[in-house]
């Protein structure tokens, strides 16, 4: 049923029969008269007010000028990849030559909607079923390019193909949405792995540039602590040398050796005297129970360390003044004969 369906003639797109010769005759606008004489084309009556001669002319075909719409019948089609299809359309065309129309073809309609068909299936076959759904739009050109190579000498010219439905086998489309499910679902795989991406770009970014500050601000602070260290040095120096000159003024002035001396002495009989109280292990000297020479070496170690002092003094000091005793041997003498 569906074959004589597809194989049986289009719809006359005639309203009623052909007008009949009463000598005046009104055409319609958008309608082509075609007047045969004796049985032989004679002319094309134009819309408007027409003569014929009665019994001798006789109008034989009626075209339509306007443009027609015909519904192509579902087909059966198989793609590249073996893949049934049933699919139909619409197809739109005019008649641009009403005389090749009438005497070119027998039914022009019928002829167009065959074309389409059978090219459609063709053309259907050189794509696989995923290009039918995404090209559409280049079949349906290359169907009406096909369709119009063909039609030119029948006076017809397609205008456009739409594709209206295409019916996929229920396994097909059963497999097509599974493909649909897993592409959404890699898409979303993607997706989310692309955002684990971004926000691991973003967390070591982040740390970068936190590593970067803390670097910049321990730099800083290094550069105020060594800049604090160098000013507190230099403080202590100053205050350690303006110290020394006070010493030195101290020590210039009467009887600051003997003063100088007495202090070395006392610090050397503390330092002894603190000897067994930071560790189990003592060094102590041979004489450590003869006071005088303890005192009298610590004076000699002053005294050598002050001599170079003591020399340049002389050689500055007048001869009067080198004559006389030095203040150090006289407490010397004084303390040992105390301890005597």
């Amino acid at each position: 049923l569906k074959r004589a369906a597809r194989l049986a003639p289009a719809p006359c797109r005639w309203n009623s029969g052909l007008p009949m010769n009463i000598g005046v005759l009104f055409v319609p606008q958008q309608e082509a008269w075609v007047v045969e004489r004796m049985g032989k084309f004679h002319r094309i009556l134009e819309p408007g007010l027409n003569f014929l001669i009665p019994l001798l002319d006789r109008i034989r075909y009626v075209q339509s000028l306007k443009e027609i719409v015909i519904n192509v019948p579902e087909q059966s089609a198989v793609t590249l990849d073996n893949v049934t299809l049933q699919i139909d359309g619409v197809l739109y065309l005019r008649v641009m030559d009403p005389y090749k129309a009438s005497y070119g073809v027998e039914d022009p309609e019928y002829a167009v909607t065959q074309l389409a068909q059978t090219t459609m299936r063709s053309e259907l076959g050189k794509l696989s079923l995923d290009r039918v759904f995404r090209e559409r739009e280049s079949l349906n050109a290359s169907i009406v390019d096909a369709i119009n190579q063909a039609s030119d000498c029948w006076g017809i010219r397609c205008l456009r193909y739409e594709i209206k439905d295409i019916h996929v086998p229920p396994r097909v489309k059963e497999s097509m949405q599974m493909q649909v499910e897993a592409e959404r679902r890699k898409r979303a795989t993607v997706l989310e792995s692309e955002g684990t991406r971004e926000s691991a770009i973003n967390v070591a970014e982040g740390q970068k540039q936190a590593q970067i500050l803390a670097s910049e601000a321990q730099k800083a602070e290094q550069i105020n602590k060594a800049a604090g260290e160098a000013n507190a040095m230099l403080v202590k120096a100053r205050a350690k040398a303006e110290a020394i000159q006070l010493l030195a003024a101290a020590l210039a002035q009467q009887h600051g050796n003997a003063a100088a001396s007495l202090s070395v002495a006392e610090q050397y009989v503390n330092a002894f005297s603190k000897i067994a109280k930071d560790s189990n292990t003592v060094l102590l000297p041979a004489n450590t129970g003869d006071v005088t020479n303890m005192v009298a070496q610590a004076l000699g170690i002053y005294t050598t360390l002050t001599k170079p002092q003591a020399v340049k003094t002389q050689d500055e000091m007048p001869p009067a003044q080198e004559e006389s005793h030095s203040p150090a041997t006289e407490v010397l003498k004084a303390e040992q004969g105390s301890s005597s």
